[in-house]
């Protein structure tokens, strides 16, 4: 039986275990993926197989800056004690660091870089065996366009880049922190979707008493304007109190520093994933019962 890259891949998110293991696994069993399976868990390679479908919603967001490259990379594990595991802790600051060294900018070519002892995806399930919980490598950031670069993490749980033309480190670094803390939706009044406005347009005129609404059209539309134009610079990042001087906001904060906002990623971890809830009482008296 042939012995395609799909089969590969089926096996390796299966395992954890590397792909040259897993396709040696697939050669020495005709294929069969299940045998393959079992030939790794005997080997000692596959003990990650039970673990792969688990929740991973906690975990470390790691960064590693050069100049005006930076890197930021979301780490999964089931649980917040696994997530301050010094094994956990060092492989995301390894990982972070061989992403900014190697260029690649998406997960996918990440797992196939070198660290020390093995691929990224191969440390990866190693890491797995060791410490008994599901490890993922979720997703990745990068910038690397010349600009002044502002990376900052906060708790190993928000990481945030941001790019500015002009200005310092010090006001770059200040707007990161500031979008760690504030999560704006949106960077400026210009990126904010035209369906936005439209929704709260239409929820501020619903919420006007009928005499506002019998106004004149253009006093209505000046009401009206004011709140949304409200609405937006509490949306957006130039918008904003400044966190680091909330006598200003973030646009004339970067006026002052005669810098621009070209770019902002923020990764918080485990934000779309759906956690599980355990009922550990329930659990304890369903087990009694039986």
């Amino acid at each position: 039986m042939e012995i395609t890259a799909s089969l590969v891949k089926d096996l390796r998110e299966r395992s954890g275990a590397g792909m040259m293991e897993c396709k040696k696994a697939l050669t020495e069993n005709g294929g069969n993926i299940d045998a393959a399976m079992e030939f790794l868990r005997k080997s000692g390679l596959a003990k990650a197989d039970k673990k792969a479908g688990r929740v991973a919603a906690e975990g470390r967001i790691a960064m590693a800056a050069n100049g005006s490259k930076a890197v930021l990379v979301e780490i999964n594990s089931e649980t917040d004690f696994v997530a301050k595991d010094d094994n956990f802790v060092s492989f995301t600051a390894a990982v972070a660091n061989a992403a900014l060294a190697s260029g690649v900018n998406d997960v996918e070519a990440l797992k196939a870089v070198a660290l020390a002892g093995g691929t990224v995806e191969e440390t990866r399930a190693a890491l797995i065996a060791k410490i008994g919980e599901n490890v993922q490598v979720r997703r990745m950031a990068s910038v690397d366009n010349g600009l002044n670069v502002g990376a900052y993490i906060h708790g190993g749980k928000i990481g945030v880049l941001v790019e500015l033309k002009g200005g310092d480190e010090e006001l770059a670094r200040g707007v990161a922190m500031h979008v760690a803390a504030m999560n704006p939706p949106y960077m400026t009044a210009a990126h904010v979707p035209a369906e936005f406005l439209a929704k709260e347009k239409e929820i501020e005129l619903a919420k006007m008493t009928d005499k506002d609404k019998n106004k004149p059209a253009d006093i209505l539309e000046k009401i009206i304007s004011g709140k949304i134009a409200k609405i937006v610079n509490e949306n957006t990042l130039t918008g904003q109190p400044y966190v680091m001087d909330t006598n200003t906001t973030v646009e004339a904060a970067l006026k002052a520093g005669n810098a621009e906002i070209i770019s902002m990623t923020r990764l918080a971890v485990g934000e779309g994933i759906e956690k599980v809830v355990e009922d550990y009482a329930a659990e304890v008296a369903k087990a009694m019962a039986s």
